[in-house]
């Protein structure tokens, strides 16, 4: 496989470093925000001599910044769809796209009135007066959230009382303020230590939506990065996936 070659070449290249420190500079989906400390300390456990830097956002929002230039190293999509599109203008090296999770998209609400018996229930729901959305163009989890209101023939319907985030981070954050009395998060959200108990939610059937299946990219600014690729590789392994696995992720 290309992308084991390329692998070996770089962890063979960090080892002849002898030792220096060195730098990775990660752009991450904002669904993984509630992983993504655990992760960089996972990697850095390994990788002692290499400083992580982050930046969180809606995947699409890191397409156009690393494609005028923003100096990313590696690029951490909630889908698949992205890191392509990257490759295919020449931003990234397509050989090294890997995937790493299965993102689960659920209905979450702080709400005690809505009705949490089904997904069209809740949508449905006299209480649900305003649904929270992603970006449906920028952020995968919210065109999967389309996706599955298409899919129970709700979309029209619930237009008027959409209230849009920029990414599936902020959803759940107007979820959990009261700016929306339901939204389409994350399981990783309603699972991390600062919300798990909080609220109630019902998980989107996977059949509704195309599979959040996320992936891993070297952009061109980190192809000559050994770093790049000691990352990417960190989370194809056990340690990963583990990590991952709590925070309510699947394998892909």
């Amino acid at each position: 496989m290309r992308f084991a070659g390329i692998l070996a070449a770089a962890l063979c290249a960090a080892a002849g470093a002898a030792g220096a420190p060195g730098q990775v500079s990660i752009a991450a989906a904002a669904n993984l925000t509630q992983a993504i400390g655990a992760l960089d300390a996972g990697f850095k456990s390994e990788h002692p001599d290499v400083d992580v830097t982050l930046a969180l956002g809606s995947s699409g929002s890191f397409v156009a910044q690393i494609e005028n230039g923003a100096p990313f190293d590696v690029f951490l999509s909630a889908d698949m769809g992205f890191p392509a599109a990257l490759a295919r203008s020449g931003h990234a090296d397509a050989a090294t796209l890997v995937p790493f999770a299965v993102g689960r998209l659920v209905l979450w609400t702080m709400n005690p009135a809505v009705d949490v018996s089904g997904v069209a229930a809740s949508v449905k729901s006299p209480a649900a007066r305003t649904l929270a959305i992603a970006n449906t163009r920028t952020a995968p989890y919210g065109r999967a959230a389309r996706q599955a209101l298409e899919g129970l023939g709700l979309w029209d319907a619930v237009q008027p009382r959409l209230v849009t985030a920029e990414d599936i981070s902020q959803a759940a954050q107007f979820v959990e303020t009261g700016n929306a009395d339901a939204g389409f998060v994350a399981l990783s959200a309603v699972l991390s230590p600062k919300l798990r108990g909080r609220g109630r939610w019902i998980e989107v059937p996977a059949a509704l939506f195309t599979p959040l299946v996320q992936g891993a990219i070297i952009t061109s600014h980190g192809s000559a990065n050994p770093a790049s690729a000691a990352y990417v590789a960190f989370l194809r392994g056990d340690a990963a996936r583990k990590v991952l696995e709590a925070a309510g992720y699947g394998a892909p």
